[in-house]
């Protein structure tokens, strides 16, 4: 069992920033990745950034330079720092971990909207 619960969406200007952060609880597996995906209503889900519990990243390309992702020591906090947000970010933003044998949990999401 898993529960993840994120915070620190909100609303900013265009070029403006945020910091995202989901807080990971329950039992989870010394190795695993955490990440954030966003839905759009009416769109499909799309990745956005991913962490391993080595700290190897990965970034769709629409974010790269302008997201950074991290995740605390212990491993169960991931953090997505946001800067020159775009109109196009909007959504709401989802934590998902996946563990060793692929099993995936979501979180509940936070809403970001940019605006132009």
């Amino acid at each position: 069992q898993v529960q993840l619960a994120e915070s620190g969406g909100g609303l900013v200007r265009a070029g403006g920033s945020l910091r995202l952060s989901c807080v990971a609880s329950g039992r989870i597996g010394s190795a695993n990745t955490m990440g954030w995906y966003r839905q759009t209503p009416g769109k499909e889900r799309e990745y956005v950034a991913g962490i391993t519990t080595e700290g190897t990243t990965g970034y769709i390309d629409s974010v790269k330079g302008r997201f950074t992702i991290s995740r605390d020591n212990a491993g169960r906090t991931v953090y997505l720092q946001m800067i020159d947000l775009r109109p196009e970010d909007t959504a709401v933003y989802i934590c998902n971990l996946k563990d060793w044998n692929l099993f995936n949990s979501w979180g509940q999401g936070t809403q970001v909207t940019v605006l132009s």
